[in-house]
């Protein structure tokens, strides 16, 4: 995943743009970057490794030396970026989120076209850098912005920033979101705008909302104005992880609140198993993007929510995230400490946003019984993952086989499984789904186990459901 922001101001931006970037701190782990135009036909560009120290140690030293009305920045999960540009086009700078799945074929495009890349280590090329050459074909930044949209695979929302403003613009089908805000002083002056992935990122910083855009939509923002250069297509498929996991809670996208949606999640979970006549003694989340939904399910279930573990933060971030899959297992075991005194001879309803591996939930839940408990009664936020994001690389597995429910589906079906049958482990009406489902259970050791539904779910944003990528739970793009 990832996040990006940018300012275009009357005044410095850069105190904003330190502040904006590090808000989306939570969409990525690995890399942070901020560019800066600094007034004299030249940017300022400084990129930091945040995987084990938070953004802000990493870029406060550096931002003093970014003065300047015009910058961007972004938290990557991937690429070092923004990257910087002087070409036909001008002298610009370029951050993105989302994933390219056609990458070799335009690399090698561009290749016979006389164009070149630098290799990142690993032999990868830069995604973003990718997309600056694709742009760079074009004969304006809007042309390439609009070239980008029309050739790519996958999703792409961007942010440029030239000497005179800021283009953004959303992925063609609004996968993910992109917001401006606008701040005024005392007497209702514009002062700057900003474009960002999160809208929360900008209310702290005297900002509120201006306009959300939509898939495909294309913008130019300066310090007092924005101008909408392409108008959004009609139809969209924006990722409901975003609120399910990804979201900060106090985040919007489509003007649906990120925690406000997690409650409603839990409720729904918590009226199937009234209908059941399932009452455990509580309700818990496992932290952080379980813990809404469990408030959820406890208000509707009139049982109490309690916390019978604490994540330790001080010394853990989420941003300590290492690439081997067994040591992410270790850290999230670290992370959580049990409180006894609320687990033992508990009947504990536990809700985390997803079960993708399995692996750290099934340790979990046997930490909760050595730790007393009686029963653990499992309620994941979301259906079971059955097909790897193409989209935003939700989850990390390298083949669809890391997913437990695709392991499962296996087990029964043996290696070569039609689309048909597939269909059938993703609808909670047949009994190929009740089978997994249980089968899921017993390998995870929880006492009872029920899925999101689908249905439910996409219910619980109130948006069109049309309207949502369901890609990794049904296949449906």
């Amino acid at each position: 995943m990832g996040g990006i922001f940018g300012v275009a101001s009357k005044d410095d931006c850069s105190m904003d743009l330190f502040f904006g970037t590090d808000y989306h701190s939570h969409l990525g782990t690995r890399r942070g970057g901020l560019a800066v135009y600094l007034n004299d036909n030249k940017f300022k560009r400084a990129i930091h490794n945040i995987q084990n120290s938070p953004f802000r140690t990493k870029f406060e030293t550096d931002i003093e030396e970014m003065k300047g009305k015009i910058g961007i920045g972004c938290i990557s999960d991937y690429e070092p970026q923004p990257l910087l540009a002087r070409s036909h086009l001008g002298l610009f700078a370029l951050t993105t989120v989302g994933v390219v799945n056609n990458k070799d074929e335009l690399v090698k495009e561009l290749l016979d076209g006389g164009n070149a890349f630098l290799e990142m280590s690993g032999g990868e090329i830069n995604q973003t850098e990718l997309i600056l050459s694709l742009i760079n074909t074009q004969k304006s930044i809007l042309k390439g912005i609009q070239y980008v949209q029309s050739k790519i695979k996958g999703s792409i929302t961007l942010l440029i920033a030239t000497p005179e403003g800021i283009y953004g613009a959303r992925d063609k089908w609004g996968r993910t979101p992109l917001q401006i805000g606008i701040k005024k002083d005392a007497k209702g002056s514009i002062l700057s705008h900003c474009l960002s992935f999160e809208n929360f990122a900008y209310m702290n910083l005297g900002y509120t909302d201006e306009h959300e855009l939509g898939p495909a939509e294309i913008v130019f923002v300066t310090s007092d104005r924005y101008e909408i250069l392409q108008n959004p297509q009609k139809d969209m498929k924006i990722c409901t992880f975003l609120w399910i996991y990804y979201g900060y809670p106090t985040a919007c996208y489509e003007g649906v609140n990120v925690e406000a949606m997690r409650y409603n999640c839990g409720r729904y979970l918590a009226k199937r198993d009234k209908a059941d006549n399932i009452h455990p003694d509580c309700a818990a989340g496992v932290p952080d993007s379980g813990t809404a939904h469990a408030v959820g399910y406890a208000n509707e279930a009139g049982i109490p929510f309690t916390r019978p573990f604490i994540k330790y933060t001080p010394t853990w971030p989420r941003s300590f995230m290492p690439t081997s899959q067994e040591q992410r297992n270790l850290i999230a075991h670290m992370k959580l400490i049990p409180v006894p005194q609320l687990i033992k001879d508990k009947s504990i309803l536990l809700i985390d946003d997803s079960i993708v591996r399995g692996t750290q939930l099934r340790e979990t839940t046997d930490f909760l019984y050595q730790s007393g408990a009686k029963e653990v009664h499992v309620r994941p936020a979301c259906p079971p993952i059955m097909f790897g994001c193409k989209y935003l690389n939700f989850s990390r597995s390298k083949t669809e086989m890391d997913l437990i429910a695709r392991r499962v589906v296996k087990q029964f079906e043996g290696e070569n499984v039609s689309n048909e049958t597939l269909a059938k482990y993703c609808n909670p009406d047949t009994e190929e789904y009740k089978k997994m489902q249980e089968e899921i259970r017993k390998q995870l050791h929880f006492t009872s186990l029920r899925f999101h539904r689908l249905d439910d779910m996409l219910d619980s944003t109130g948006i069109p459901h049309e309207r949502l990528c369901t890609y990794c739970w049904n296949g449906v793009e």
